[in-house]
């Protein structure tokens, strides 16, 4: 059995699991947790950080010799707003890659899916590796794609919640329809969530509140790494099949006396 790295938009990653860089302690925690995490790429919410570096950032805690940089459009409710926050970041540097969020509900931040597929279309057509965080609904992944997304990134349940994957059969049926990759983002809350995603057949996960919001984040990262990787060889092992009823671990047949 033999494994091939993520490889999204040309570039490889060595590891599955993405991570973030809010509701941390401090800085310094977060470059802990980053660095047991294994994470090779981060993201960073464009509206919400010093980009041009005047001032301290919490940019200058993410060691990018090691971690590429995925700006995301976070606090973006218009297809129009997150154009332009995507074309901010780029002008001042950080990144052509963008991790698309265009919110649709305050309250429940789902996002607004028509938008979302509008400003996907723009932005691809204007040069950017787009991964639109989306609903787990296939259709829309699948107008995603054609739009011309690198990666979709559909939840599995609401942003910072911790329910973990609510709808496994969804995610299964967006991993069927789409030919590129399925990132996980959202909902998680604990390890075994992580691997639930990555035995699904996602081809990684995305979580930030699941690490930062732990009681320790460190050690919450480090067990994240280790489920992501648990996850992905469960997937390619192939599961038994689910039965109705026992089958004997030691079969009858062929036992002496019988």
């Amino acid at each position: 059995m033999t494994d091939t790295p993520l490889v999204i938009a040309g570039r490889r990653f060595s590891s599955r699991l993405i991570v973030g860089t809010g509701k941390y302690s401090s800085h310094a925690v977060m470059a802990q947790a980053h660095a047991a995490s294994g994470a090779d790429m981060v993201t960073v919410a464009i509206r919400r950080v010093n980009i041009d570096r005047s001032r301290e950032s919490l940019l200058d805690y993410i060691d990018t010799d090691r971690m590429f940089i995925l700006p995301n459009t976070a606090g973006c409710y218009t297809a129009d707003d997150a154009v332009r926050t995507a074309h901010l970041a780029r002008e001042a540097g950080l990144s052509n890659w963008v991790k698309l969020e265009v919110i649709g509900d305050e309250r429940t931040l789902f996002p607004d899916t028509e938008a979302l597929v509008s400003a996907t279309r723009t932005l691809a057509r204007d040069g950017f590796v787009v991964l639109p965080y989306t609903n787990d609904d296939p259709i829309v992944c699948r107008k995603l794609v054609d739009a011309g997304a690198a990666a979709v990134m559909p939840l599995g349940a609401p942003i910072g919640s911790g329910l973990g994957i609510q709808n496994v059969n969804n995610l299964r049926i967006i991993r069927e329809f789409i030919q590129i990759p399925m990132i996980v983002d959202a909902g998680v809350g604990t390890a075994s969530d992580a691997a639930v995603a990555m035995e699904i057949g996602a081809d990684g996960v995305l979580m930030n509140t699941a690490i930062a919001g732990a009681q320790e984040p460190v050690a919450m990262a480090e067990a994240m790494k280790h489920a992501v990787i648990a996850g992905r060889l469960a997937c390619l092992a192939g599961r038994i099949p689910r039965k109705a009823y026992a089958t004997a671990s030691s079969p009858v047949e062929g036992l002496i006396g019988r």
